[in-house]
């Protein structure tokens, strides 16, 4: 796996993953909504530490300073 994310990605999703993380600690969202926002944090910090996203490799993009942002399909 080559890194597609830059370190402002990396950080905004690691801070979003850990407001989610909090929101359901504290009771503040539960249910349905409390289970989906902890499978998204988990994404979010896995792709975070692991400075791949599966998705931006499926569209050809990169949010690292310098490097090719699209994928051209021919």
């Amino acid at each position: 796996m080559k890194k597609n994310m830059g370190t402002t990605d990396r950080v905004i999703r690691a801070t979003i993953s850990v407001i989610f993380l909090i929101l359901y600690i504290t009771g503040m969202v539960t249910g349905t909504l409390g289970i989906v926002l902890l499978l998204v944090a988990g994404m979010f910090l896995l792709t975070s530490i692991t400075a791949y996203c599966p998705m931006y490799a499926l569209f050809g993009l990169s949010t690292i300073p310098g490097e090719r942002k699209h994928r051209h399909v021919v």
